[in-house]
């Protein structure tokens, strides 16, 4: 087997983007993947991706070959409260930047990702033997929040369930999107519509619905017609008719962070190391912010350290694990406030979301911080 410097486990978005990032470094890359699922359902997910993501996959040669109906700018959100009146906006013209995010459709980013990886030379995907039979310097954990490879290394994943499940689904709207993504912060659920283009140009979203475990059961349970319906109860017609352009999907949620980041000659990236609730949208952005991260820290390690040697690995984790941690407390901590049924606790939030609006340079502050992480 020819040489290797890196395996990297895991074949998603985070996996394929640090084996192109690394690539592009010179380094020889392994990319352990499982074969396609020919019975894997209809695959739903969109991902809100901020200014350092979208650079990370331009400088891949990535970005700029999504369809254009795969990518979305984002030019305006509504963030809306549980009372009348209690509302947030932010705006990229308020930013002053082109746009506030993208949405993109997740499957086509990845197909695109491994369109890139089958021209890369340094990229080699292996089968499950071979991976095993590998004596790489490093490996990088992307397989995500089941990651057996970390389980492996005794490494523990304390994770804290919220006894609430996401809804995603693709939904076609009577009005056109304007490029707004809009979000209702409610006890105890938290809805968001997100700007899409497919299937219908500039009339499609993409859902994500946080509720408790039951309430989501119940609403998966409902016919396309009678979940419209309860979609409409719940946005309040707020961005037109809305009618399901795909299957419903639903997976539970819960906020986790790995033991250690790191160790000799392996390092955990993206949900293998750190989960938090989609809120936020902040997810993914995340797991990139990683691979950028680890790819700076490799590139500019000294020409006698090898890429597997802890203390390098160390330079990573004490780069990014103080921003994920702020994040965690952020989502965490607006999700635990806005479950709160007390009318105290009700009447705080909307009271600050009206006063974060009026104060524009905090608003600024908030967005920036976002975009940019």
């Amino acid at each position: 087997m020819k040489h290797m410097d890196v395996l990297v486990r895991g074949a998603g978005i985070v996996g394929q983007s640090l084996a192109l990032s690394l690539a592009r470094l010179g380094l020889q890359v392994g990319l352990r993947a499982d074969a396609p699922r020919t019975d894997a359902p209809v695959d739903v997910r969109a991902y809100a991706l901020n200014t350092a993501s979208v650079s990370l996959l331009k400088g891949l040669k990535v970005w700029d070959s999504l369809p254009a109906n795969a990518a979305t700018p984002v030019y305006d959100m509504h963030v809306q409260g549980d009372a009348h009146g209690a509302a947030i906006d932010f705006s990229a013209w308020e930013q002053r930047r082109g746009e506030l995010a993208w949405i993109v459709d997740a499957p086509v980013l990845e197909r695109e990702l491994a369109a890139a990886l089958r021209f890369s030379p340094h990229v080699h995907v292996l089968s499950e033997e071979q991976a095993e039979r590998a004596k790489p310097a490093l490996t990088a954990l992307c397989e995500g929040k089941a990651s057996a490879s970390r389980a492996a290394l005794g490494v523990q994943f304390e994770r804290r369930d919220y006894g609430h499940s996401a809804i995603a689904a693709r939904l076609v709207a009577s009005s056109p999107h304007q490029g707004t993504a809009r979000q209702w912060f409610r006890s105890p659920d938290v809805l968001a519509l997100l700007p899409f283009d497919s299937p219908a140009p500039e009339r499609s979203c993409a859902l994500v619905w946080s509720l408790p475990n039951e309430r989501a059961q119940e609403l998966l349970a409902l016919s396309d017609s009678d979940f419209s319906a309860a979609l409409m109860a719940a946005t309040r017609g707020e961005a037109g008719e809305l009618q399901l352009a795909s299957p419903r999907a639903s997976w539970p949620l819960a906020i986790a962070e790995a033991s250690a980041w790191c160790g000799p000659g392996w390092v955990l990236l993206g949900d293998a190391a750190h989960l938090v609730h989609p809120l936020a949208g902040q997810g993914l952005n995340l797991g990139l912010a990683d691979v950028a991260a680890l790819t700076q820290v490799i590139a500019a390690r000294e020409p006698w350290r090898p890429i597997g040697d802890e203390r390098l690995l160390r330079r990573y984790v004490r780069e990014r694990r103080a921003p994920t941690w702020a994040m965690e407390q952020v989502t965490d901590g607006l999700l635990r406030l806005f479950a709160q049924p007390a009318p105290a606790a009700r009447e705080l939030r909307n009271r600050g979301l009206s006063l974060v609006n009026r104060i524009t340079p905090l608003k600024r502050w908030l967005t920036a911080r976002a975009l940019d992480s």
